[in-house]
C-alpha cells in the first residue's frame, strides 16, 4: 500500500472512530488494563498470521471498520447474523456489503483469540476497532491512539447500511451528505475515496465500490 494513501486511511479511520462514538460508552485507551492486559497481545496472535497470509485481508479488516461505523456508529453491527431472527434483516445482506465485504471469518478467529485470553470482557466492537488500526500498522503504515468502551449493538440495520454507506455512483451532493452524518468533512472524505488513494499492491482501500 502506497505511504500517502495508507496514511490518509488512517487518518480518516481515526475520524471516524470518534466520530461514531462508543455506542454510549466512556471511551478510553486503558480500557481493559485490569481486565484484560493481555488483550492486544491475543488480537496480533491471531491476525498477524492471517495478513502475513494474505495481504489484502488486512484491507478487507479496515474496510470492515469503515462499514460497521457508518451504520449506528462502531458498535460491531455488521458481524451480527440475523438470518434467523423474525423481522431482522443483517447488514451482509446490505448492497454495499453482500458478497463483497470479507474478513469476518478473520474477526471470528481474532474474537477466539481474546476470549481465551479474558472469557466475556472485551466487546465484538472494540475488537474491530483494534484489529483496522493493527491491520495499518502491521502494512506499513502509522498507529493511532484506540480508545475502547464499546458496547455490542443487539440488532443491525439493514436499511442503515443500505442507505448510509456511499454508493460508487454517489454525486457530490450525496457523498458530502453521508460523510457530514458522520461529522466528516468535503477534505476527509476526499481523502478516503480519492482514487490516487487505491494502491494496487493491496489490492483496495476500503469502500463500498471496492472488493
Amino acid at each position: 500500500m502506497a505511504a500517502r494513501a495508507i496514511v490518509a486511511l488512517s487518518l480518516i479511520l481515526a475520524l471516524v472512530a470518534i466520530a461514531s462514538g462508543g455506542a454510549s460508552a466512556q471511551l478510553s485507551s486503558g480500557f481493559y488494563s485490569r481486565s484484560c492486559p493481555g488483550m492486544l497481545k491475543a488480537v496480533r496472535s491471531a491476525l498477524h498470521p492471517a495478513i502475513a497470509t494474505e495481504r489484502r485481508v488486512g484491507a478487507s479488516i479496515v474496510r470492515l471498520f469503515f462499514h460497521d461505523c457508518f451504520v449506528q456508529g462502531c458498535d460491531a453491527s455488521l458481524l451480527l447474523e440475523l438470518d434467523d431472527a423474525p423481522g431482522l434483516r443483517g447488514e451482509k445482506n446490505a448492497t454495499p456489503n453482500k458478497n463483497s465485504a470479507r474478513g469476518f471469518e478473520v474477526i471470528d478467529a481474532v474474537k477466539a483469540a481474546v476470549e481465551e485470553c479474558c472469557p466475556g470482557v472485551v466487546s465484538c466492537a472494540d475488537i474491530l476497532a483494534i484489529a483496522a488500526e493493527e491491520s495499518v500498522v502491521f502494512l506499513g503504515g502509522p498507529s493511532w491512539e484506540v480508545k475502547m468502551g464499546r458496547r455490542d449493538s443487539t440488532t443491525a440495520s439493514f436499511n442503515g447500511a443500505e442507505n448510509n454507506i456511499p454508493p460508487p455512483t454517489s454525486g457530490l451532493a450525496n457523498l458530502t451528505s453521508l460523510f457530514a452524518v458522520q461529522g466528516l468533512s468535503q477534505k476527509d472524505m476526499v481523502a478516503l475515496r480519492s482514487p490516487h488513494n487505491r494502491p494496487s499492491t493491496l489490492h483496495k482501500l476500503p469502500g463500498p465500490h471496492l472488493q
